[in-house]
C-alpha cells in the first residue's frame, strides 16, 4: 500500500496546519489552516493549493483556531465538495470564526487597495470573502468524541479531547490496505494542539496508546514553564493588574477570540468577586469574541446547570460597532481592553496599540504565542519602535508577557503526552513548531528513550511514505525559502527604515542629515524605466 503524508503547513512555522493523507484510493486532509507570521509566510495564503482540492474526499478538523481552519472557505471555493468533520463545539464556533475571517480580509484588502491606489500599485483580492466562508459552513458535519467514523475508502477516524480549546481534538486514523477486517491497519495519530493542563474549561489531554505513527505539535518544545495551578495563575494575573493600575494607564490585552478571551474573563470575574482587584471596566472589543463567548456559555454554563455564568456581570461590556471601538480611545486609565488578534497582526487591537503604545502609563499583557514577524513578537522582543498601519509608533508602554495563559503544552508535558502513547511502533513527526523548538524537543525525546532515528523533523512541502515497518521521505517541494519562515526582507526593510529615522533624529544638524542621506542615495542603484 502506498500510504503517504504530505506536510503542506506547520513545519518550520507554527501556523498553516495542513496534512494530506493519501492512499491509492483517495485522500483526506487533517486541518486546512491559515499561515501567520512574516509577509513571505502569509503570502502562502494567496497562492494556489499545492494539491488539487477536488481530489480531497474529506477534511478532518482538529479545532477552530484560524491557523487550523482558516483556509477552509478557500478550499471549498477551489472545488472541494466533501464533508468537513469536527466536534459539535468546533462546528458551533466555526459559524462565527469563518465568516468573521472573511469579513476581516475584505476590510483589510479594501484599506490596502486605498493605499495601493495612492502609491500607483495594482489592487489585490482577498483570500476569500464572507460569502465564501458562509458557503463553506454547509460542508461542516459535527461528530462526537470517541466514536469511529468512516471518512474515506479504507480510512476511519476517531476524535479525542486534546484539552486545548473548547471542542479541540487529537485525531486517530486507521488506514487499511484492503477492504477486509483481517489485515492489520496502519494507525496514525495527529495531536492537533495539545492542551497545557490545569485549564478552566478542560480536563488533561486524552489520546490512545499503541499507535504506528505520531504527528505531534512542538510549539513550546524548547521551553519548560513553571507548573502553575489555576489559583497560582490567577495570582500572577492579579499582580499584573495591580501593578498596571498603579501606573494609572490603560491595560491592553491582545487575546485570541476563542478560549483565551473566555479564560481571562473567568479569571478576572473571580478576582473581582473575591475583591483581589477592583471592579474596573472590562471591554471585550471583538465581535467574534463576543459571539464565541455565547458558544462557551451554551456548552459550559447551560441554563439550570447550577454554575454561575461569569460572562454576565456588571462592568463587563461587549463592544460591537467600529464607532464604539473608536470611542475607547478617549479612555485614559483604569480599564482593560481585550481585543484580537492575539498576535496583534490584525483586528481592533492594532487600533488600540496605535493609540496607547506611546504612553508610559500603558500596560500591554501578552498572553499567548507570538509568531516570528508578527507585531506581538516584535513587542515581546523589546522593539523600541514599531510600524502600525503605515505609522511609526514609539513603544513607551510596559510590555508584560504572561505565558501562563498559553494553550499549548510545554516541553515537559509534550514528552509526557508522547510517553503516554507508548508503544509508538514507528516514527514520530514533530510539526507545528519553529525549527529550533523542534530540534530541541527531538533531543529531549531521545534522552527519554525515543530512538533518535525515529524522530523526524519534516520540511514544509515534504511527502513521506508510511509503511508497516517505517517511514521514508519520497520528495520535498519547497514552498518558500527556509530563512523566510522566521524573518524576511519585509522585516529587514521595516527595521532599516526605523533605524534610519532614529539616526537622522540623533544627528546634530540638517547638514549632517543631508550628508547621511546623500551617502545612502549614492549607494542605491538608479532605477531603470
Amino acid at each position: 500500500m502506498a500510504l503517504t503524508v504530505t506536510f503542506h503547513g506547520a513545519c518550520g512555522v507554527v501556523t498553516g496546519s495542513c496534512f494530506e493523507v493519501r492512499t491509492p484510493r483517495g485522500a483526506v486532509l487533517v486541518d486546512c489552516g491559515m499561515f501567520q507570521g512574516t509577509k513571505t509566510v502569509k503570502a502562502l495564503n494567496y497562492g494556489p493549493f499545492p494539491f488539487n482540492p477536488q481530489d480531497i474526499g474529506c477534511v478532518l478538523l482538529t479545532h477552530s483556531h484560524i491557523d487550523h481552519c482558516g483556509l477552509l472557505p478557500k478550499l471549498v471555493a477551489a472545488g472541494f465538495s466533501g464533508p468537513i468533520v469536527c466536534t459539535a463545539p468546533t462546528a458551533d464556533l466555526l459559524t462565527y470564526v469563518l465568516p468573521d475571517s472573511g469579513y476581516i480580509q475584505e476590510m483589510e484588502v479594501e484599506q490596502l487597495n486605498r493605499r495601493n491606489r495612492r502609491r500607483g500599485r495594482d489592487a489585490v483580492e482577498p483570500i476569500y470573502t464572507r460569502e465564501n466562508a458562509e458557503a463553506s459552513l454547509r460542508h461542516v458535519i459535527p461528530r462526537p468524541f470517541g466514536k469511529w467514523l468512516d471518512v474515506g475508502p479504507g480510512i476511519r477516524a476517531r476524535y479525542w479531547d486534546a484539552g486545548h480549546i473548547l471542542g479541540s481534538s487529537s485525531i486517530e486514523l486507521e488506514v487499511r490496505e484492503k477492504d477486509d477486517s483481517k489485515s492489520r491497519p496502519i494507525t496514525l495519530l495527529f495531536s492537533g494542539d495539545i492542551g497545557a493542563g490545569d485549564k478552566a474549561f478542560h480536563e488533561d489531554p486524552q489520546a490512545p496508546q499503541g499507535i504506528d505513527y505520531a504527528f505531534m505539535e512542538a510549539t513550546y518544545g524548547d521551553r519548560v514553564r513553571p507548573r502553575r495551578t489555576l489559583a497560582q495563575r490567577r495570582t500572577l494575573l492579579r499582580n499584573e493588574i495591580r501593578a498596571a493600575l498603579k501606573k494609572g494607564g490603560m491595560i491592553l490585552i491582545p487575546a485570541f477570540a476563542i478560549e483565551r478571551t473566555q479564560e481571562l474573563l473567568v479569571d478576572l470575574d473571580e478576582l473581582v468577586r473575591t475583591k483581589e482587584i477592583p471592579a474596573i471596566p472590562i471591554f471585550v472589543d471583538s465581535p467574534l469574541a463576543t459571539r464565541a463567548t455565547t458558544v462557551f456559555a451554551k456548552h459550559l454554563y447551560k441554563t439550570g446547570g447550577g454554575r454561575r455564568n461569569p460572562f454576565e456581570r456588571a462592568g463587563l461590556r461587549y463592544v460591537q460597532t467600529v464607532q464604539e471601538s473608536k470611542n475607547l480611545s478617549r479612555l485614559r486609565g483604569g480599564a482593560i481592553i481585550m481585543a484580537g488578534s492575539g498576535m496583534c497582526d490584525a483586528g481592533r487591537i492594532r487600533h488600540h496599540l496605535k493609540n496607547y503604545l506611546s504612553r508610559s502609563d500603558t500596560t500591554v499583557l501578552l498572553v499567548g504565542y507570538m509568531a516570528p514577524g508578527s507585531l506581538g513578537r516584535l513587542l515581546k522582543d523589546g522593539a523600541a519602535m514599531v510600524r502600525i498601519q503605515g505609522d511609526d509608533i514609539a513603544v513607551a508602554a510596559r510590555i508584560r508577557p504572561l505565558d501562563e495563559y498559553s494553550g499549548h503544552a510545554d516541553q515537559t508535558r509534550l514528552v509526557k503526552w508522547l510517553a503516554d502513547r507508548n508503544p509508538v511502533r514507528h516514527d514520530v513527526f514533530l510539526v507545528h513548531g519553529e525549527d529550533d523548538a523542534r530540534q530541541t524537543l527531538a533531543g529531549v525525546l531521545a534522552e527519554h528513550g525515543f530512538a533518535r532515528k525515529r524522530i523526524r523533523i519534516p520540511a514544509l512541502g515534504e511527502t513521506t511514505r508510511l509503511t508497516p515497518t517505517g517511514a521514508k521521505t519520497e520528495r520535498v517541494r519547497a514552498r518558500i525559502p527556509k530563512d523566510a519562515q522566521t524573518s524576511d526582507w519585509h522585516n529587514t526593510y521595516a527595521a532599516t527604515v526605523l533605524a534610519l529615522r532614529e539616526q537622522l533624529d540623533a544627528l546634530g544638524s540638517d547638514e549632517d542629515r543631508e550628508q547621511l542621506l546623500g551617502r545612502i542615495r549614492r549607494d542605491l542603484k538608479p532605477r531603470r524605466p
